[in-house]
């Protein structure tokens, strides 16, 4: 029995070799069907995101060789091609990069929570599929009890490492409670979709999307339940905005002084905090000399991503440490776990002796052979076969002069005196 894993992700591979091994959903049950078929493979799991591609197995073998060729047959791709981006690893090696999956330690952004949902849904397809048995079913309940061991004990989660995310904790941190403020994000790009689904996760009360293409913005909206607007109706939407957060490709600023000014004056001065994230800026920089004006720039919350991120790096030391200890409790139960198996089997042999030899005895007393010598022949059936492969075992350590082994093949064949 064997735990093995493969694989390749952003740390080894360009995107371009990352998409060609890639997994679509609706791949994902024929391909775990042809890893089953694999005679040496008794259980596996595939993870497939945007950053990685990684197959976990049970085998009864190392076939790691055997995995890697069907892998690149199934998509369809040269073996030299993958070899130089692919890892693997095996037994309690393949517990400890899991449980730093899990737990974030081996993603693009450091402690990033998406990676554990990623890996449920691909725990629960294999399970769904059949694919799972007590080893790798053991094995992922244990990364996910480990992910949230690290989250609950460690600081890796706590700091916002995005510009987006920050943008959000920063203006948390301003007004506390966001329930009952208004934002108006001025964009519809990637960056303001961030925005707003961690706006909506902070329970933001209303959302504007301002933007030239107001369908762009239409489109964001209905997705969070938001207003969408033109863009050069920021001014007098600016009026409503408690927070302010633009992030466009435009070459010239969107939002002046003057403009803030007026909205100030009908506010009556009641502050907004603003986060300009564009390259050129969206936001003029002396809006944010105006008295009742917080505007941050996106190199102000750089400054602050990176405090986090080396925030993230200490608890990445001690969630290694938690790791560590995980990895020789989940290697600890692996071991009673196959040893139990080896015991079953060693069992199962002796049994199959036991019965062929009584199948034999018992044809002989049909045949009308003395009871006790049919009794004698039995015992001597069942001692000559369970002393063979021993005594052939034993004449080997003599030969070596393996003298531990001796004694071990000793002490198994010396009766109990008891």
């Amino acid at each position: 029995m064997a735990l093995l894993s493969l694989g390749i992700n952003h740390l080894t591979a360009p995107v371009d070799i990352r998409e060609k091994i890639a997994f679509a959903p609706e791949q994902m049950s024929h391909a775990l069907q042809e890893l089953l078929g694999i005679p040496a493979i008794n259980e596996s799991v595939i993870v497939s995101t945007c950053n990685r591609t990684e197959i976990y197995c049970d085998a009864s073998s190392d076939c790691r060789a055997v995995i890697t060729n069907w892998l690149t047959a199934h998509h369809g791709i040269d073996d030299e091609g993958l070899s130089p981006y692919i890892y693997e690893h095996s037994d309690q090696e393949v517990a400890r990069h899991l449980f730093r999956v899990a737990s974030g330690l081996d993603s693009m952004v450091l402690g990033e929570p998406q990676i554990l949902g990623q890996l449920k849904d691909s725990y629960d397809q294999a399970r769904g599929d059949n694919a799972v048995n007590s080893i790798l079913d053991r094995l992922f309940q244990h990364s996910f009890s480990v992910a949230k061991r690290v989250r609950t004990d460690t600081e890796i989660g706590s700091n916002p490492v995005s510009v987006a995310f920050a943008a959000v904790s920063l203006s948390k941190q301003i007004f506390g409670n966001l329930n009952e403020l208004h934002a108006l994000l001025i964009g519809a790009g990637e960056t303001i979709e961030l925005v707003s689904r961690h706006l909506k996760s902070q329970q933001i009360g209303s959302i504007t999307i301002a933007n030239r293409s107001v369908d762009r913005a239409r489109l964001l909206a209905d997705q969070i339940g938001a207003e969408a607007v033109q863009i050069n109706a920021v001014p007098e939407q600016l009026v409503r905005a408690d927070i302010v957060i633009s992030s466009t490709a435009s070459q010239l600023p969107i939002l002046g002084k003057g403009a803030t000014e007026s909205a100030l004056k009908q506010r009556k001065h009641r502050p907004i905090f603003m986060v300009d994230l564009a390259v050129p800026r969206d936001i003029e920089s002396e809006v944010g000399k105006l008295q009742d004006i917080y505007l941050y720039t996106v190199d102000d919350l750089k400054t602050v991503v990176d405090e986090n991120l080396r925030g993230r790096e200490l608890a990445a030391e001690a969630a290694l440490e938690i790791i560590n200890l995980e990895v020789k409790t989940f290697d600890q139960w692996l071991k009673t776990h196959q040893s139990a198996d080896h015991i079953r089997q060693l069992r199962d042999g002796a049994e199959l002796i036991k019965k062929q030899a009584i199948e034999k005895a018992l044809a002989q007393l049909k045949h009308d052979v003395d009871a006790e010598q049919a009794l004698q022949r039995l015992a001597n059936e069942i001692t000559s076969k369970l002393m063979h492969k021993p005594t052939i075992e034993m004449r080997k350590a003599l030969q070596n002069e393996d003298s531990d082994r001796i004694q071990l093949l000793k002490s198994l064949l010396t009766p109990d005196p008891h």
